[in-house]
Protein backbone atom coordinates (compact mmCIF):
# COMPACT_ATOMS: atom_id res chain seq x y z
CA UNK A 1 0.00 0.00 0.00
CA UNK A 2 1.14 3.53 -0.73
CA UNK A 3 1.49 6.14 2.01
CA UNK A 4 -1.03 8.33 0.20
CA UNK A 5 -4.43 8.65 1.87
CA UNK A 6 -7.82 9.07 0.22
CA UNK A 7 -11.13 10.76 0.87
CA UNK A 8 -13.76 8.02 0.98
CA UNK A 9 -17.56 8.20 0.95
CA UNK A 10 -19.88 5.37 1.94
CA UNK A 11 -23.36 5.74 0.45
CA UNK A 12 -26.00 3.81 2.37
CA UNK A 13 -23.78 3.88 5.43
CA UNK A 14 -26.55 2.96 7.89
CA UNK A 15 -27.56 -0.22 6.06
CA UNK A 16 -26.20 -3.71 6.72
CA UNK A 17 -23.68 -3.60 3.86
CA UNK A 18 -22.80 0.05 4.46
CA UNK A 19 -22.02 -0.74 8.11
CA UNK A 20 -19.86 -3.62 6.96
CA UNK A 21 -18.03 -1.44 4.42
CA UNK A 22 -17.03 0.92 7.23
CA UNK A 23 -15.81 -2.00 9.33
CA UNK A 24 -13.87 -3.58 6.46
CA UNK A 25 -12.17 -0.26 5.62
CA UNK A 26 -10.96 -0.15 9.21
CA UNK A 27 -10.02 -3.82 9.48
CA UNK A 28 -7.99 -3.79 6.28
CA UNK A 29 -6.27 -0.50 7.18
CA UNK A 30 -7.45 1.17 4.01
CA UNK A 31 -5.61 4.51 3.71
CA UNK A 32 -8.47 6.85 4.62
CA UNK A 33 -7.74 10.54 5.01
CA UNK A 34 -11.35 11.51 5.55
CA UNK A 35 -14.53 9.43 5.56
CA UNK A 36 -17.96 10.76 4.64
CA UNK A 37 -20.95 8.68 5.73
CA UNK A 38 -23.98 9.32 3.54
CA UNK A 39 -27.58 8.14 3.82
CA UNK A 40 -31.12 9.40 3.38
CA UNK A 41 -32.56 12.27 5.41
CA UNK A 42 -34.12 9.68 7.74
CA UNK A 43 -30.66 8.93 9.13
CA UNK A 44 -29.77 12.50 10.04
CA UNK A 45 -28.70 12.71 13.65
CA UNK A 46 -27.20 9.22 13.67
CA UNK A 47 -23.51 8.64 14.28
CA UNK A 48 -21.34 5.69 13.31
CA UNK A 49 -17.90 4.72 14.54
CA UNK A 50 -14.75 4.59 12.43
CA UNK A 51 -11.36 3.97 14.06
CA UNK A 52 -12.75 4.83 17.48
CA UNK A 53 -14.25 8.15 16.39
CA UNK A 54 -17.94 8.98 16.10
CA UNK A 55 -18.73 10.21 12.61
CA UNK A 56 -22.06 11.95 11.96
CA UNK A 57 -24.17 10.61 9.11
CA UNK A 58 -24.79 13.22 6.41
CA UNK A 59 -27.74 13.45 4.05
CA UNK A 60 -26.93 12.26 0.55
CA UNK A 61 -27.17 15.23 -1.80
CA UNK A 62 -26.11 16.10 -5.33
CA UNK A 63 -23.01 17.93 -4.07
CA UNK A 64 -21.96 15.28 -1.55
CA UNK A 65 -18.97 14.08 -3.60
CA UNK A 66 -16.90 17.24 -3.85
CA UNK A 67 -13.34 16.29 -2.93
CA UNK A 68 -14.13 12.57 -2.63
CA UNK A 69 -11.67 10.16 -4.29
CA UNK A 70 -13.66 6.93 -4.02
CA UNK A 71 -17.28 6.26 -3.13
CA UNK A 72 -18.62 2.88 -2.04
CA UNK A 73 -22.32 2.68 -2.91
CA UNK A 74 -24.77 0.30 -1.24
CA UNK A 75 -28.13 2.05 -1.23
CA UNK A 76 -30.10 0.36 -4.01
CA UNK A 77 -30.34 0.73 -7.77
CA UNK A 78 -32.47 3.85 -7.73
CA UNK A 79 -30.01 5.78 -5.59
CA UNK A 80 -27.08 4.54 -7.65
CA UNK A 81 -28.67 5.53 -10.95
CA UNK A 82 -29.26 9.06 -9.69
CA UNK A 83 -26.13 9.76 -7.67
CA UNK A 84 -23.33 7.60 -9.15
CA UNK A 85 -23.09 9.70 -12.35
CA UNK A 86 -22.98 12.84 -10.18
CA UNK A 87 -20.12 11.37 -8.17
CA UNK A 88 -18.23 10.50 -11.35
CA UNK A 89 -18.78 14.02 -12.68
CA UNK A 90 -17.20 15.31 -9.46
CA UNK A 91 -14.06 13.28 -10.24
CA UNK A 92 -14.85 10.29 -8.06
CA UNK A 93 -14.40 6.56 -8.57
CA UNK A 94 -17.67 4.79 -7.75
CA UNK A 95 -17.72 1.15 -6.67
CA UNK A 96 -21.38 0.24 -6.80
CA UNK A 97 -22.95 -2.70 -5.01
CA UNK A 98 -26.36 -2.44 -6.70
CA UNK A 99 -27.50 -4.05 -9.93
CA UNK A 100 -27.88 -0.66 -11.64
CA UNK A 101 -24.82 -0.81 -13.90
CA UNK A 102 -23.63 -4.42 -13.81
CA UNK A 103 -24.64 -5.35 -17.32
CA UNK A 104 -23.70 -2.09 -19.02
CA UNK A 105 -20.95 -2.84 -21.53
CA UNK A 106 -18.70 0.05 -20.49
CA UNK A 107 -18.88 -0.78 -16.75
CA UNK A 108 -16.41 -3.37 -15.41
CA UNK A 109 -18.06 -6.10 -13.31
CA UNK A 110 -15.29 -7.18 -11.00
CA UNK A 111 -14.34 -9.89 -8.54
CA UNK A 112 -10.65 -9.14 -7.80
CA UNK A 113 -9.58 -12.79 -7.51
CA UNK A 114 -11.23 -13.60 -10.83
CA UNK A 115 -11.02 -10.67 -13.26
CA UNK A 116 -9.09 -7.92 -11.53
CA UNK A 117 -7.56 -6.95 -14.88
CA UNK A 118 -10.96 -5.52 -15.86
CA UNK A 119 -10.46 -2.64 -13.43
CA UNK A 120 -9.79 0.69 -15.11
CA UNK A 121 -8.36 3.86 -13.61
CA UNK A 122 -9.77 7.35 -13.43
CA UNK A 123 -13.26 8.58 -12.54
CA UNK A 124 -15.92 6.07 -13.47
CA UNK A 125 -18.14 3.28 -12.18
CA UNK A 126 -17.03 -0.23 -11.27
CA UNK A 127 -19.79 -2.69 -10.40
CA UNK A 128 -19.83 -5.27 -7.64
CA UNK A 129 -21.55 -8.48 -8.82
CA UNK A 130 -24.43 -10.12 -7.03
CA UNK A 131 -23.40 -11.75 -3.75
CA UNK A 132 -24.24 -15.28 -4.90
CA UNK A 133 -22.34 -14.76 -8.15
CA UNK A 134 -19.22 -13.53 -6.37
CA UNK A 135 -18.63 -16.64 -4.26
CA UNK A 136 -19.46 -18.94 -7.15
CA UNK A 137 -16.97 -17.44 -9.58
CA UNK A 138 -14.23 -17.28 -6.92
CA UNK A 139 -14.63 -21.05 -6.46
CA UNK A 140 -14.85 -21.76 -10.18
CA UNK A 141 -12.01 -19.53 -11.42
CA UNK A 142 -9.18 -22.11 -10.94
CA UNK A 143 -11.32 -24.84 -12.50
CA UNK A 144 -12.24 -22.67 -15.48
CA UNK A 145 -8.58 -21.74 -16.02
CA UNK A 146 -7.48 -25.37 -15.90
CA UNK A 147 -10.19 -27.18 -17.85
CA UNK A 148 -12.68 -24.66 -19.22
CA UNK A 149 -16.24 -24.64 -17.92
CA UNK A 150 -18.93 -25.63 -20.38
CA UNK A 151 -21.97 -25.73 -18.06
CA UNK A 152 -22.90 -24.73 -14.50
CA UNK A 153 -25.94 -25.86 -12.52
CA UNK A 154 -26.22 -23.99 -9.22
CA UNK A 155 -28.74 -24.05 -6.40
CA UNK A 156 -28.27 -21.36 -3.77
CA UNK A 157 -29.31 -21.35 -0.12
CA UNK A 158 -29.26 -17.65 0.69
CA UNK A 159 -29.33 -16.01 4.11
CA UNK A 160 -31.98 -13.46 5.01
CA UNK A 161 -29.37 -10.74 5.53
CA UNK A 162 -29.18 -10.57 1.75
CA UNK A 163 -32.59 -8.89 1.89
CA UNK A 164 -31.54 -6.42 4.59
CA UNK A 165 -31.87 -5.63 8.27
CA UNK A 166 -35.67 -5.90 8.28
CA UNK A 167 -35.46 -9.48 7.02
CA UNK A 168 -33.01 -10.43 9.79
CA UNK A 169 -35.41 -9.01 12.35
CA UNK A 170 -38.36 -10.76 10.71
CA UNK A 171 -36.65 -14.13 11.01
CA UNK A 172 -35.77 -13.50 14.67
CA UNK A 173 -39.32 -12.40 15.42
CA UNK A 174 -40.93 -15.34 13.60
CA UNK A 175 -38.73 -17.89 15.39
CA UNK A 176 -39.98 -16.53 18.70
CA UNK A 177 -43.59 -16.60 17.52
CA UNK A 178 -43.34 -20.20 16.33
CA UNK A 179 -41.65 -21.40 19.53
CA UNK A 180 -44.30 -19.65 21.62
CA UNK A 181 -47.15 -21.06 19.55
CA UNK A 182 -48.25 -17.62 18.36
CA UNK A 183 -49.53 -16.73 14.89
CA UNK A 184 -46.65 -15.81 12.60
CA UNK A 185 -46.52 -12.24 11.31
CA UNK A 186 -44.78 -11.45 8.02
CA UNK A 187 -43.95 -8.22 6.25
CA UNK A 188 -40.73 -8.76 4.28
CA UNK A 189 -41.35 -12.13 2.61
CA UNK A 190 -44.56 -13.44 1.03
CA UNK A 191 -44.45 -16.53 3.29
CA UNK A 192 -43.09 -17.48 6.70
CA UNK A 193 -39.29 -17.75 6.53
CA UNK A 194 -38.72 -19.27 9.99
CA UNK A 195 -38.28 -23.05 9.68
CA UNK A 196 -39.06 -22.75 5.97
CA UNK A 197 -37.38 -22.35 2.57
CA UNK A 198 -38.61 -20.01 -0.18
CA UNK A 199 -37.55 -20.79 -3.79
CA UNK A 200 -38.19 -17.15 -4.62
CA UNK A 201 -35.57 -14.38 -4.66
CA UNK A 202 -36.51 -11.38 -6.77
CA UNK A 203 -39.48 -11.06 -9.08
CA UNK A 204 -40.45 -13.91 -11.36
CA UNK A 205 -39.83 -13.33 -15.06
CA UNK A 206 -41.70 -14.55 -18.12
CA UNK A 207 -39.23 -17.41 -18.61
CA UNK A 208 -40.09 -18.86 -15.19
CA UNK A 209 -36.80 -17.81 -13.59
CA UNK A 210 -36.43 -15.08 -10.97
CA UNK A 211 -34.42 -11.90 -11.33
CA UNK A 212 -31.82 -13.29 -8.92
CA UNK A 213 -31.41 -16.43 -11.00
CA UNK A 214 -30.95 -14.53 -14.24
CA UNK A 215 -28.47 -12.18 -12.55
CA UNK A 216 -26.29 -15.20 -11.86
CA UNK A 217 -26.56 -16.31 -15.49
CA UNK A 218 -25.71 -12.96 -17.08
CA UNK A 219 -23.11 -11.86 -14.53
CA UNK A 220 -21.20 -15.14 -14.67
CA UNK A 221 -20.97 -14.92 -18.45
CA UNK A 222 -19.72 -11.33 -18.27
CA UNK A 223 -17.13 -12.01 -15.56
CA UNK A 224 -15.74 -15.04 -17.40
CA UNK A 225 -16.00 -13.25 -20.78
CA UNK A 226 -17.96 -16.17 -22.20
CA UNK A 227 -21.40 -15.13 -23.52
CA UNK A 228 -22.21 -18.73 -24.42
CA UNK A 229 -21.45 -20.35 -21.05
CA UNK A 230 -24.45 -22.43 -20.03
CA UNK A 231 -25.70 -21.55 -16.55
CA UNK A 232 -28.85 -22.78 -14.81
CA UNK A 233 -29.60 -21.25 -11.41
CA UNK A 234 -32.22 -21.89 -8.74
CA UNK A 235 -32.07 -19.42 -5.84
CA UNK A 236 -33.62 -20.23 -2.47
CA UNK A 237 -34.03 -18.08 0.65
CA UNK A 238 -33.36 -20.08 3.83
CA UNK A 239 -33.72 -19.30 7.56
CA UNK A 240 -30.05 -18.46 8.11
CA UNK A 241 -28.93 -15.01 9.26
CA UNK A 242 -25.58 -14.70 7.50
CA UNK A 243 -23.75 -16.76 4.89
CA UNK A 244 -24.92 -18.00 1.49
CA UNK A 245 -24.42 -21.65 0.54
CA UNK A 246 -24.39 -23.09 -2.97
CA UNK A 247 -24.59 -26.55 -4.46
CA UNK A 248 -22.57 -26.50 -7.69
CA UNK A 249 -22.43 -29.01 -10.54
CA UNK A 250 -19.92 -28.14 -13.24
CA UNK A 251 -19.22 -29.70 -16.61
CA UNK A 252 -15.75 -28.92 -17.95
CA UNK A 253 -14.47 -29.04 -21.50
CA UNK A 254 -11.37 -31.00 -20.52
CA UNK A 255 -11.10 -33.80 -17.95
CA UNK A 256 -10.20 -32.63 -14.45
CA UNK A 257 -9.90 -35.08 -11.56
CA UNK A 258 -11.30 -34.36 -8.13
CA UNK A 259 -7.77 -34.55 -6.73
CA UNK A 260 -6.46 -31.98 -9.22
CA UNK A 261 -9.43 -29.70 -8.59
CA UNK A 262 -8.82 -29.86 -4.85
CA UNK A 263 -5.15 -29.05 -5.38
CA UNK A 264 -5.99 -26.05 -7.58
CA UNK A 265 -8.56 -24.75 -5.15
CA UNK A 266 -6.20 -25.13 -2.19
CA UNK A 267 -3.80 -22.73 -3.91
CA UNK A 268 -6.43 -20.31 -5.23
CA UNK A 269 -6.58 -16.74 -4.00
CA UNK A 270 -9.50 -16.11 -1.65
CA UNK A 271 -10.42 -19.80 -1.31
CA UNK A 272 -10.18 -22.11 1.69
CA UNK A 273 -10.81 -25.82 1.12
CA UNK A 274 -12.75 -27.48 3.93
CA UNK A 275 -13.18 -31.02 2.68
CA UNK A 276 -12.89 -33.97 5.04
CA UNK A 277 -16.45 -35.27 5.10
CA UNK A 278 -15.60 -38.46 7.01
CA UNK A 279 -14.55 -36.19 9.88
CA UNK A 280 -17.66 -34.03 9.34
CA UNK A 281 -15.53 -31.22 7.92
CA UNK A 282 -17.34 -29.26 5.20
CA UNK A 283 -18.25 -25.57 4.69
CA UNK A 284 -21.12 -24.17 6.74
CA UNK A 285 -22.52 -20.65 7.03
CA UNK A 286 -21.47 -20.40 10.68
CA UNK A 287 -17.86 -21.01 9.64
CA UNK A 288 -17.96 -18.32 6.95
CA UNK A 289 -19.58 -15.60 9.05
CA UNK A 290 -17.26 -12.63 9.52
CA UNK A 291 -14.66 -13.94 7.08
CA UNK A 292 -13.63 -12.90 3.57
CA UNK A 293 -12.70 -16.36 2.30
CA UNK A 294 -14.87 -18.47 0.06
CA UNK A 295 -15.11 -21.95 1.60
CA UNK A 296 -15.22 -24.96 -0.73
CA UNK A 297 -15.88 -28.59 0.15
CA UNK A 298 -17.83 -31.76 -0.68
CA UNK A 299 -15.68 -32.05 -3.81
CA UNK A 300 -16.62 -35.11 -5.80
CA UNK A 301 -17.16 -36.41 -9.30
CA UNK A 302 -20.52 -35.64 -10.84
CA UNK A 303 -21.58 -39.15 -11.82
CA UNK A 304 -24.33 -37.92 -14.16
CA UNK A 305 -22.12 -36.32 -16.82
CA UNK A 306 -18.70 -36.74 -18.42
CA UNK A 307 -16.09 -34.27 -17.12
CA UNK A 308 -18.35 -33.35 -14.22
CA UNK A 309 -17.52 -32.05 -10.76
CA UNK A 310 -19.80 -31.35 -7.80
CA UNK A 311 -19.01 -29.14 -4.81
CA UNK A 312 -20.46 -27.08 -1.97
CA UNK A 313 -19.50 -23.41 -1.64
CA UNK A 314 -20.14 -21.03 1.28
CA UNK A 315 -19.27 -17.38 1.91
CA UNK A 316 -20.34 -14.45 4.07
CA UNK A 317 -22.76 -12.62 1.79
CA UNK A 318 -22.38 -9.27 3.53
CA UNK A 319 -18.57 -9.36 3.53
CA UNK A 320 -17.13 -11.15 0.48
CA UNK A 321 -20.51 -10.98 -1.21
CA UNK A 322 -20.60 -7.20 -0.93
CA UNK A 323 -18.50 -5.00 1.36
CA UNK A 324 -15.12 -6.73 1.23
CA UNK A 325 -15.26 -7.22 -2.53
CA UNK A 326 -15.83 -3.47 -2.97
CA UNK A 327 -12.93 -2.54 -0.70
CA UNK A 328 -10.67 -5.06 -2.45
CA UNK A 329 -11.42 -3.36 -5.77
CA UNK A 330 -10.31 -0.02 -4.31
CA UNK A 331 -7.17 -1.66 -2.90
CA UNK A 332 -6.21 -3.01 -6.32
CA UNK A 333 -6.69 0.43 -7.82
CA UNK A 334 -4.24 1.83 -5.29
CA UNK A 335 -1.72 -0.98 -5.85
CA UNK A 336 -1.81 -0.35 -9.61
CA UNK A 337 -1.72 3.44 -9.29
CA UNK A 338 -5.21 3.67 -10.81
CA UNK A 339 -6.69 5.75 -7.98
Amino acid sequence: MTAKAYNVAVVGATGAVGNQMIQVLEERSFPVRDIRLLASARSLGKELTFKGKSIPVEELKEDSFTGVDVALFSAGSGVSKKFAPLAVAAGCVVIDNSSAFRMEAHVPLVVPEVNGDAIRGGPGIIANPNCSTIQMVVALKPIHDAAGIRRIVVTTFQAVSGTGKRAVEELRHQVGEVLQGKPVTREVYPHQIAFNCLPHIGAFLDNGYTEEEMKMVHETRKIFSDPHMRVCATTVRVPVYYGHSESLNVETREPLSVEKARELLSRAQGVRVVDDPFQCQYPMPLDAEGKDETLVGRLREDLSVENGLAMWVVADNIRKGAASNAVQIAEIMIERNLL
